[in-house]
């Protein structure tokens, strides 16, 4: 078996998120700022600047995994005060006491071989860590192209998140708010290994990020 590893997110490491998401500022700028720095600014540089903050304030935001030693997939997660782009969300705010899922990834190359369930449930143990006990998330559903829905692929679709466990806490026709319990993560068998893998394969690699409302 070939050697797999899931690491923490650092500035050392925020180069081997795949590209674009090394510079994509998605979630870490409100709408306005991110379009102003992605007309005006340096995309890369906001990305490490809010990291590094993050890293400062609250500690680790997000686990990288690898197969032998190759970047090959990742997933970040913050507190809701550090993420300027979720109070941007019709369902905000995020409940007090989680922390917020931002979006995950597993290169397609090497999906199948179980890092979605491992970065899930990496995550789990490092915020439990630290006396947090639920995770939330944005969840997106396709809605139909008449209503002039814009899919935003840096969101992870509603239906994957309800598959690996988490509830809807506020609903909405295109981003309802959803929770996890962690402890159902840590227990999660392997025959849930296929469904966590189909929802990190469904996060496709982010747009350019504009200024528009989520």
């Amino acid at each position: 078996m070939s050697g797999r590893e899931v690491l923490s997110l650092t500035l050392d490491r925020v180069g081997d998120l795949p590209e674009p998401c090394a510079t994509c500022i998605f979630w870490e700028l409100d709408p306005v700022l991110a379009a102003r720095a992605m007309r005006e600014g340096d995309p890369e540089l906001d990305k490490e600047a809010w990291l590094s903050a993050a890293l400062l304030e609250w500690g680790s935001v997000g686990r990288i995994a690898y197969v032998d030693d190759q970047p090959a997939g990742y997933l970040t997660y913050a507190p809701p005060r550090l993420v300027p782009r979720a109070a941007a969300f019709p369902t905000a705010p995020v409940g007090a006491d989680a922390i917020l899922l931002m979006t995950a990834r597993v290169l397609p190359e090497f999906q199948g071989q179980g890092l979605g369930r491992m970065l899930v449930q990496g995550a789990a143990k490092d915020v439990m860590r630290r006396g947090i006990r639920a995770m939330e998330a944005f969840g997106q559903r396709r809605v139909a192209a008449e209503e002039g829905a814009q899919m935003r692929s840096c969101i992870v679709p509603a239906d994957y998140l309800s598959a690996v466990g988490f509830k809807t806490v506020r609903d909405h026709k295109q981003f309802p708010r959803m929770r996890l319990d962690l402890r159902t993560a840590l227990s999660w068998r392997e025959d849930m290994e296929q469904v966590v893998e189909r929802l990190i394969a469904q996060v496709r690699a982010p747009v350019l990020t504009t200024g528009q409302r989520a």
